[in-house]
């Protein structure tokens, strides 16, 4: 596997407060990398030392094998990096053109390559015919398409997106989104996503990145992420979920709880009390009674058009969430069976 980048035993402080702990992140050429996390983690911290804004307080930071930060120190300056970046805002020139932008950090960018690599940018995000507009004259979707544009037109090494349609509309978003995945795929470029939004991350990255405490806890494919979460807080972070007691049975790979007596899970715990990770859509509704479930008692319920959840209680009082397709919604105040699917998660954390 070829790197584009590789980070090593990163660490950064903000005065006394650490903001990054040993951080290690490899990211392969050619694909797209997602970093998620709540605000304050240091993803955005990351970004800015992969960018070479500042130098790491410790540890190392190669791009295509070059060490480019070491130890404090910018051993190769942001403009030789080979390394852009789509701001939050697009931090687009007003006072120049969408082509203007997009040449703004090629070399020789009044000569005819440059403007051939314009015009080819602009064609890969579906701006071409708007070559001529100002920024002001573009929807704020238009306005990032163009930025990425910009930040696709050196051939860079490695493309940094921070957070780069979270001023976008919940609609918009989604079509931007999905242009600039197109767009980084046609180009055959690797890139590092910060987000917040889970989905995004899930549904558009090789790998997902999970930073907790200025520390990667996880890095794995979508998939593996998603079913595999290596901790609780993982897992709470990563979907939708809720917990329930239990204790671990057996060689470890059953659960006892209010769900069942021998419910699997997916990863073994040694004998004992754990705390057991249910997603919504592991559990299904039959009638009460029924072989195998156990009662819940229905006391919320939510519609969200295409499917919508309940809330429930079990025998021990505890809180359970179900996802069912809209039609499906039992009535607040019944009682149904529910049987679980799949294997649960359990942590002794």
């Amino acid at each position: 596997m070829t790197l584009s980048l590789s980070i090593r035993d990163v660490s950064h402080h903000y005065g006394d407060r650490l903001v990054l702990d040993s951080v290690n992140l490899d990211v392969p050429q050619r694909s797209i990398t997602a970093i998620i996390g709540p605000s304050g983690v240091g993803k955005t911290t990351l970004l800015r030392l992969i960018g070479g804004f500042e130098a790491p307080d410790k540890g190392r930071i190669e791009v295509e094998g070059e060490v480019v930060a070491e130890n404090s120190r910018l051993i190769i300056p942001p403009q030789s990096r080979g390394v852009t970046i789509v701001p939050q805002d697009g931090a687009l020139f007003s006072h120049l053109t969408v082509g203007g932008n997009v040449a703004f950090g090629l070399k020789n960018r009044r000569s005819t390559a440059a403007r051939a690599r314009v015009t080819e940018v602009l064609e890969i995000v579906g701006l071409a015919q708007y070559e001529k507009h100002r920024p002001s004259q573009l929807s704020g979707g238009m306005q990032q398409r163009v930025a990425l544009a910009r930040a696709l037109a050196p051939h860079p090494r490695v493309v940094l997106l921070d957070e780069p349609f979270a001023a976008l509309d919940a609609g918009l978003r989604e079509q931007v989104r999905d242009e600039t995945v197109r767009a980084l795929r046609a180009t055959n470029a690797t890139a590092i996503w910060v987000t917040h939004d889970q989905e995004e991350a899930l549904s558009t990255a090789d790998q997902v990145a999970v930073m907790l405490g200025g520390r990667m806890q996880q890095i794995a494919n979508p998939a593996t992420l998603y079913q595999y979460p290596i901790s609780q807080h993982v897992a709470e972070f990563v979907g939708d979920v809720f917990v329930i007691a239990g204790t671990s049975v057996g060689a470890g790979n059953h659960v006892q709880c209010a769900l069942g007596d021998a419910v699997p899970i997916a990863n073994a715990c040694p004998a004992g009390p754990v705390n057991i990770v249910v997603r919504p859509e592991q559990l299904t509704i039959v009638p009460e009674g029924a072989v195998g479930s156990v009662p819940v008692q229905i006391v919320g319920s939510k519609f969200f058009g295409h499917d919508g959840v309940i809330e429930g209680t079990l025998s021990t009082g505890e809180r359970v969430v179900i996802r069912l397709q809209a039609d499906q919604l039992p009535q607040v105040g019944s009682r149904v069976g529910v049987t679980t699917r799949g294997m649960l998660l359990a942590y002794t954390d």
